[in-house]
């Protein structure tokens, strides 16, 4: 693949295998910490909005690279356990302790999961067109990226231009420089096996053991959701909404699958304004 994908950005730490992004708080001890995760297929990137906001409400924000993703490298093989483990991995690397848990598509899928695998670690939630389902469904591009010979005919033939012309059909939000960062999961060929490892190591049926663990958690939590999302219907925010006692429901009507693209400002006022009002711990 001959595009070339930008380096590394200057706001972008390392620790231990992982890069990513980090705002410290403007105000308080730091002693209330977010945990972002990304999803499909982003990066930490994708929160260069919601990161500030958090820290001028006294929270330290951390947002890591997923492996194979953004700037951190491949640790195959990509499968959907190995990124679970991946996020505590990460945690523990730079000591974080209690955190609230924001997550976005994939990002979902896997922070979920370690949520309910370390409840313990786990203060608040913030979730985002994402699924937590046995009876989930992939999107026809899932379905191509698992198929055989198809995912490997899609990831090595992603050009950049190509990229970003289908990432902006569906979300006008994604500029040049965000699918540039994006692109940076077609980088080699380890990166581009590990996305086919991840989907194809998507088996809903693993949930079945984590049947109402969310709930468990009786943490506060905010369901933040673009209401023209095609790959996680807004279906999914309503039952999440349900199944978390007492959260918080916000559908934004204009924005899709990609709401922290489309909607930048607003998603941090939410995320920020919900966080804020949470105490330490």
């Amino acid at each position: 693949m001959a595009d070339p994908v930008p380096p590394p950005a200057s706001d972008v730490q390392h620790s231990d295998g992982f890069a990513y992004r980090e705002a410290p708080p403007a105000g308080g001890d730091g002693s209330r910490t977010a945990l972002l995760l990304h999803g499909y297929p982003e990066s930490s990137w994708m929160w260069r909005a919601v990161l500030p906001a958090l820290a001028e409400r006294g929270w330290r924000a951390v947002a890591p690279d997923l492996p194979g993703f953004g700037d951190s490298p491949a640790d195959r093989p990509g499968t959907w356990r190995r990124q679970v483990e991946a996020v505590e991995r990460f945690r523990t690397g730079l000591g974080l302790e209690h955190v609230a848990l924001v997550v976005h598509d994939w990002g979902g899928l896997i922070g979920l999961r370690w949520a309910c695998d370390h409840p313990e670690a786990v203060s608040a939630l913030v979730v985002s067109n994402t699924g937590f389902f046995t009876d989930g469904r992939w999107s026809g591009m899932a379905e191509a990226l698992r198929t055989e010979g198809q995912g490997e005919q899609v990831v090595e033939g992603m050009t950049l231009e190509g990229f970003a012309a289908v990432l902006g059909s569906v979300s006008p939000g994604i500029d040049e420089r965000s699918a540039a960062e994006y692109f940076k999961a077609f980088a080699d060929a380890d990166r581009r096996a590990g996305q086919l490892e991840l989907y194809r190591s998507g088996d809903f049926g693993e949930l079945a053991a984590y049947e109402g663990c969310l709930a468990r958690l009786g943490v506060p939590a905010l369901v933040l959701w673009g209401e023209l999302d095609a790959f996680a219907p807004v279906a999914g925010a309503r039952r999440l909404h349900a199944e978390l006692p007492g959260s918080r429901l916000v559908v934004l009507p204009d924005a899709g699958h990609f709401v922290f693209e489309d909607e930048p400002e607003r998603c941090a006022r939410e995320v920020a304004g919900f966080l804020g009002t949470l105490g330490s711990g």
